[in-house]
């Protein structure tokens, strides 16, 4: 699996914040569409676009987490190096 760079995730935090911000934008828009006042659309779009996209941005927020697990590991083993070269340990398999 190719390592993704910290401007990978930066770019899957973007595209899932805006997607979220898309989707709060719409479902607002509609509201206001059918003659809800503005504050209060803004206040149910909030609680139904939080429902939404759990359901409609699964994919997005399983490809982050990935990145960011994967991302995590790799920053854990590399701290285990560097603590075990300080402790003048020699490291495994080379």
């Amino acid at each position: 699996m190719s390592q993704p760079r910290n401007g990978g995730i930066a770019g899957l935090v973007a595209a899932y914040t805006a997607a979220r911000l898309g989707l709060l934008a719409a479902v607002t828009a509609i509201l206001v569409l059918t003659g809800v006042p503005l504050l209060v659309a803004l206040l149910v779009a909030v609680v139904v676009s939080l429902a939404l996209s759990f359901v409609l941005f699964r994919g997005m927020r399983a490809r982050l987490g990935a990145a960011i697990a994967e991302s995590r590991s790799r920053r854990r083993a590399e701290r285990a190096r560097l603590r075990a070269s300080l402790r003048g340990d020699q490291p495994d398999g080379t």
